[in-house]
C-alpha cells in the first residue's frame, strides 16, 4: 500500500514525483520500500466459495431449498414453451413450483454420486452373484457396507445440520472406505 492505496505488483507507479519502473516492487528491500511511504498489508482471507457468495463469511449460501416468489410475494413456476400456436410459441407456467436448490440438497447429490460410484466399481461381482451364485469376497461385501453405512451418515448429517458452521464441519469430515 503506498498512500492507503494499493499497489499493483508488476506495474510503474509515481510516489513523491518520482517514477518506479514495474519490476521495483520485486527488487526493492522492505527498507526501501519504507523509505518511501510503502507498507505490506496480507490479502484478506477468503472464505471459501463452495459455502459463500463471493468468498464473503457475511455471505452465506442458503442450506436449505428456497420456492422463488415475484416481487409481491406470488409463487413462480418452472416456465415450459406451450407450441399450440406453431406460428406463436410463448412460454408459459407449469404447475411446478419454481425452487433454488440449497447447499443441502447438492451435497446430498454429490454424497449419492460418490457412494454410487464407489459402489459401481464391484456392482459386476453383484450381479455374479445372482446370476451365477458365485460367492463375494468377504472383504468386498465389508466395503460396500461401509460405503452405503458413510453415505446414509452422510446424508443425515446434511439434513441436520443448523447452520453453515455445522453444515461445512460434517462435509469436511467424509470418511469414506479405502
Amino acid at each position: 500500500m503506498l498512500n492507503n492505496n494499493p499497489l499493483p505488483v508488476g506495474r510503474a507507479f509515481t510516489a513523491n514525483g518520482i517514477q518506479y519502473p514495474s519490476n521495483w516492487l520485486r527488487l526493492a528491500s522492505a527498507a526501501e520500500k519504507a523509505a518511501i511511504g510503502i507498507t505490506e498489508v496480507a490479502d484478506p482471507v477468503r472464505a471459501d466459495d463452495r459455502f459463500y457468495w463471493n468468498g464473503d463469511v457475511n455471505l452465506p449460501k442458503e442450506l436449505n431449498d428456497r420456492e422463488e416468489v415475484d416481487a409481491e410475494g406470488n409463487p413462480m413456476y418452472v416456465k415450459v414453451l406451450d407450441n399450440s400456436d406453431p406460428e406463436n410459441p410463448v412460454m408459459v407456467d407449469s404447475e411446478e413450483r419454481l425452487v433454488s436448490r440449497g447447499l443441502k440438497w447438492q451435497w446430498t447429490q454429490q454424497v449419492k454420486d460418490t457412494a454410487g460410484k464407489m459402489l459401481a466399481q464391484t456392482d459386476w461381482m453383484v450381479t455374479r452373484k445372482s446370476e451365477l451364485g458365485t460367492a463375494m469376497p468377504v472383504d468386498v461385501v465389508t466395503k460396500r457396507a461401509a460405503i452405503r453405512t458413510e453415505c446414509d451418515r452422510l446424508e443425515a448429517a446434511i439434513n441436520s445440520a443448523a447452520n453453515i458452521t455445522a453444515f461445512i464441519a460434517v462435509v469436511s469430515a467424509q470418511n469414506w472406505p479405502e
